[in-house]
Order: C-alpha cells, then sequence, then structure tokens
C-alpha cells in the first residue's frame, strides 16, 4: 500500500445532461458525481471528455488563457443557482495519440499511445498540479525531508469520485466526523524517532513553528509512547488538523492553537487502526478527536442526500462545518488502505473558498 496521487484531469464519460432552470445558454452536465455547468447544445450523454476536478491549476498555456482572472485555479462556483464542480474540455485539448512503436519521430504535439480511453489519467500530459494555499511562515517551518515513506498523507477521496461504490457503502455501518477546516499534522515514532510533518513534508523541530510548539505543549511524543506501551507497537503515527490563529482564517475563533486528531495509523503493519481502537488510544492519554457527528451512521438511499448532509453547524462554535468523514465501523480496506471518504459541504465552499 502507498500514497494515492490525486488525478485532478482524467477521461470521462458524461452521464447525464439536464437543463437549469431560467437558464437559455447553460446546462448541467453529470460527470461521475460531479455536477459541471456547460454551454448548452455543446456537449451530449455518452460523449467522452476530459474533465479537470476542482483545485486543478492549470498551465500557464494558450488554451487556457480564460482562466487567469481566476488565477488558472479551478474552483467551486454557482451559476443560475446551479452549483458547478470543475470544468470540460474536449479530447482534442489532449496531445495527439501515437502508436509507441513508430519508425520516424513523431511531430512534437504527439504523445506515444495509441488511444486515450475513458478512466485514463491525463493530469501530468496537461501540466496540471494541485492548488495549494499559501503556508504561513510559522507553519511552513525548515524542511527536513518529504513526508515519512512509513507513513499515509491525509488526503480522503471525496463521495463524487466513489457513486460507482455506493451501492456497496450502504451495506457498511459508518462513523460521521466533522471534518475541520485547519492544516494537516501528521506526528510519528518509527525507529525510536519522534517526528512532526505537514501535509508534504517533515519538518525540523524549531522554537517557532507551530507544529513543533503544539506538540510540545501537548506532550504529544510523550503521550505517543505512552500509547505504544499499552498497545505493545513497535511504531505509530497520529494524524489530525491543527487549527487556531493564524490558520485558516481561524473560523473557529479559537485562542491559541490546538490540534484534533482523526486517525492513527501502524507504520510497520501499515495500516490503520479500528477507529474504536484510536479513540480508546485518545482517551488513555487525553488527546483531543474531532468531534463524532453521528454513529451509527447508516448512508442514505442516494449519495446526492450526503452531500446535502454535510452542510450544516460546527460543533467546535457557531460556523459552519466544512464538511463531513465518514469512516467504517469496522476494519475494512480499499487500494488506498482504509474504506473512508469525505463529503464537502457546498455551502462551505462557496462561503469560503477565496
Amino acid at each position: 500500500m502507498a500514497d494515492i496521487k490525486r488525478k485532478l484531469a482524467t477521461i470521462e464519460r458524461i452521464s447525464a445532461i439536464n437543463p437549469i432552470p431560467e437558464a437559455d445558454a447553460i446546462e448541467r452536465a453529470t460527470i461521475r458525481g460531479w455536477n459541471v455547468v456547460v454551454k448548452k447544445g455543446e456537449h451530449k450523454v455518452g460523449e467522452l471528455v476530459v474533465y479537470c476536478e476542482i483545485d486543478s491549476l492549470m498551465p500557464e498555456k494558450p488554451e487556457f488563457e480564460f482562466l487567469r482572472p481566476r488565477g488558472f485555479r479551478i474552483r467551486t462556483i454557482k451559476l443560475r443557482g446551479q452549483v458547478s464542480q470543475g470544468i470540460i474540455f474536449p479530447l482534442s485539448i489532449l496531445p495527439t495519440p501515437v502508436d509507441d512503436n513508430f519508425s520516424v519521430t513523431p511531430p512534437p504535439d504527439c504523445f506515444a499511445v495509441k488511444e486515450w480511453n475513458e478512466g485514463d489519467d491525463v493530469t501530468d500530459v496537461l501540466g496540471i498540479t494541485k492548488y495549494e494555499p499559501p503556508i504561513p511562515a510559522e507553519l511552513a517551518g525548515q524542511v527536513v525531508g518529504n513526508f515519512p515513506s512509513h507513513s499515509i498523507k491525509t488526503d480522503e477521496e471525496r463521495i463524487q469520485n466513489l457513486v460507482d461504490h455506493y451501492e456497496d457503502y450502504k451495506k457498511e455501518e459508518w462513523i460521521a466526523t466533522e471534518k475541520v477546516d485547519g492544516t494537516s499534522m501528521t506526528a510519528f515514532i518509527y525507529n525510536s524517532k519522534f517526528g512532526i510533518s505537514s501535509r508534504n513534508l517533515e519538518l525540523k523541530e524549531s522554537e517557532t513553528n507551530s507544529f513543533w510548539k503544539v506538540a510540545r505543549e501537548i506532550k504529544l511524543e510523550e503521550k505517543m509512547r505512552k500509547i505504544m506501551e499499552a498497545y505493545n507497537l513497535e511504531a505509530l503515527t497520529f494524524q489530525g488538523e491543527l487549527l487556531g490563529e493564524g490558520i485558516q482564517k481561524n473560523k473557529y475563533r479559537l485562542k491559541g492553537q490546538k490540534v484534533l486528531w482523526f486517525r492513527a495509523f501502524d507504520p510497520i503493519k501499515y495500516q490503520f487502526f479500528p477507529y474504536d481502537t484510536f479513540r480508546a488510544m485518545c482517551e488513555i492519554v487525553g488527546l483531543e478527536r474531532v468531534p463524532t457527528v453521528d454513529r451509527p451512521f447508516k448512508l442514505p438511499e442516494k449519495y446526492e442526500d450526503l452531500i446535502l448532509y454535510a452542510d450544516g453547524e460546527s460543533q467546535l462554535c457557531q460556523t459552519a462545518r466544512e464538511g463531513i468523514v465518514f469512516v467504517a465501523k469496522n476494519p475494512l480496506y480499499d487500494d488506498n488502505g482504509r474504506l473512508s471518504f469525505k463529503v464537502i459541504s457546498n455551502k462551505f465552499i462557496l462561503k469560503h473558498d477565496e
């Protein structure tokens, strides 16, 4: 099991096209579980297109110049009352496919594949990267190296990308937890070494770095070693969200900074602990967890109802919650190592996605 790189741009088939009330020039196309506003009559059901997800950062090329006013970033927008998430391009945006057994040098705009197929990841082909918000200096810190390979980054898949599995998911029992809007923090003990990472990088200990300051304040290393002793573990990873002053505009109006934990991982077995085991670990040493919204939770008949369910008020203060993370009650595993997914509140995105 390894970190799965996010597919920001893929070849997808349009599954439905529907009118938008009181809109003459636009309509709604459906890609997997995503709704995308397109020009009326420009696309048809069954057509293969290039779909770029929200948070795609497009390269500064002539074909994407119309996105310059948006900073070349694909965001969630609302047009005529319709939420639109992502953007669609015709397959002609891709390099021309060429058989890789060609006997002569192909033109520079060609790509060594025989043909483009549904599901192909074309993120790198188009030069697309993931948008990452600027990191304040006190969070960035000095870097030891890349995110440690013995653990897994914290990105969860969105339900809109998992609609083909939804019928199977409905058979399971879930725990709904609040997705809080901060910055990802990973703490680990591996080969007896204690370390801290942000979402993508391992950070050097310093007096000013926020991750390390909070870790020292809550005696995190000491508590994690106590957990390891209680569970007879050789290594341990804890992952959470750092919140508070100077982070994501401090939507929860916290004094200072703190971390709320949402999962634990065994770097030796390379698998996540069941949620109830993680919860017990936190209770042993008094580590704070993200709020539990509902358990046991049975998924509704339609995944669209989950998107509406994600809207709501945070348990941390009187503000909109970012969304919900659903974790399977029983330790189930998929290709990413754990069966869980997130549902982001569209109301939250439209209000805060600046």
